[in-house]
């Protein structure tokens, strides 16, 4: 058995075409296809405009320069890829780290006590973590009762629809749902926040290319783009896809030790496929296992160590906060291979061996 990776991207022949066709024409950056790129974006998520830009972290960057001001406190989920606490860090800006629900997203009801308790919190930056989208209801009730700003973080997401919050970001790695090689995409329906961000995209110019604000080369280029569009038409496809391999895991993995992070739904498009074992009632490590899959080919990854306890923020006073569903989660979490172009024999290849090592 080949290496099989536990995300990969699924370009096909006429995603190469689409791409040929843009290097053929006379625009290879800020061209047309980032603009019909966006208003796709636009038509698929119910929002009511979009950027386009360099890669999620760009969106997260240019997003929190938008939302927050210098010293504002933003609460913000342990659980996520380091770029969304570090956004706002760019911003001056001041996270407070949330502990999780057991499906992995930030647990909004400790995010209320917090609220309750401290006026001077300004926002909260929410990730759909593996791709379960969060509680809108509950989002939208907190940034009303207690008026903050909302950011969804849905890099783990992409499909996800535009409803209340104030900005949603997506990225376009390849082994997320849709890629452009790299690249990433912002959405809200504020006129002002759109306004702002186009400039801040192009180094603070206007469209007269007078320089009004200390701005970035975060532009995305046609290349990209008409890639993009390429795989946005397919974006539905994707989602079934990951969503069947989801179940079959699960279908597979009932009555064994190896429990899923959440109980398959709809509600998730399934980035990731995260996967709990408690390793203490087993003879082998969660370090011995990992090892041992990736001996027999199988690639894994863990999503996420707690970003509180990376060293730089530490160096920065945080790392002793409570946070006891995250460190549960850590101790038993791994996330399987889970991509469009997985196929049906390496899944039960993965499945076989995984019960095996565990039962060995």
């Amino acid at each position: 058995m080949d290496f099989i990776p536990y995300g990969r991207q699924n370009i096909s022949k006429d995603d190469i075409q689409e791409v040929i066709n843009t290097l053929q024409s006379s625009y290879l950056t800020t061209g047309p296809k980032v603009k019909e790129f966006e208003d796709k974006i636009c038509q698929f998520t119910n929002a009511k405009y979009c950027v386009c830009v360099s890669n999620g972290t760009a969106a997260l960057h240019l997003s929190s320069l938008i939302l927050l001001n210098k010293n504002d406190k933003v609460l913000t989920t342990v659980n996520s890829f380091i770029a969304t606490s570090n956004s706002i860090l760019y911003a001056n800006a001041k996270p407070i780290f949330i502990d999780i629900y057991e499906d992995g997203n930030i647990n909004l009801d400790l995010c209320e006590e917090y609220l309750k308790n401290d006026s001077s919190i300004k926002a909260i930056y929410a990730v759909s973590f593996s791709g379960k989208l969060l509680d809108q209801e509950k989002l939208h009730y907190l940034q009303v009762k207690y008026n903050v700003k909302i950011l969804e973080d849905n890099s783990h997401a992409m499909g996800a629809k535009l409803l209340k919050s104030d900005i949603s970001i997506f990225s376009f790695h390849p082994v997320k749902h849709m890629t452009t090689a790299e690249g990433g995409a912002i959405i809200t329906n504020n006129k002002s926040y759109y306004e702002q961000l186009i400039k801040l995209r192009n180094h603070g110019q206007d469209n007269c290319h007078n320089m009004t604000d200390l701005g970035f080369n975060y532009r995305l280029n046609d290349i990209s783009c008409a890639l993009g569009i390429s795989q946005l038409s397919k974006l539905n496809t994707f989602i079934q896809k990951r969503q069947n391999i989801a179940h079959y895991y699960e279908n597979n993995f009932n009555n064994t030790i190896i429990k899923p992070l959440y109980a398959y739904t709809k509600n998730s498009l399934y980035h990731l496929y995260v996967i709990k074992i408690n390793f203490d009632e087993i003879s082998i490590t969660k370090d011995e296992l990992l090892k041992r899959l990736k001996e027999r080919n199988i690639g894994t990854q863990i999503h996420y160590q707690k970003i509180n306890n990376q060293a730089y923020y530490q160096k920065l006073g945080y790392g002793n906060e409570l946070t006891p569903n995250m460190d549960l989660y850590f101790e038993q979490c791994i996330s399987l291979p889970c991509y469009v172009g997985l196929s049906l024999n390496e899944q039960d290849y993965i499945i076989s061996t995984l019960i095996e090592l565990i039962n060995d």
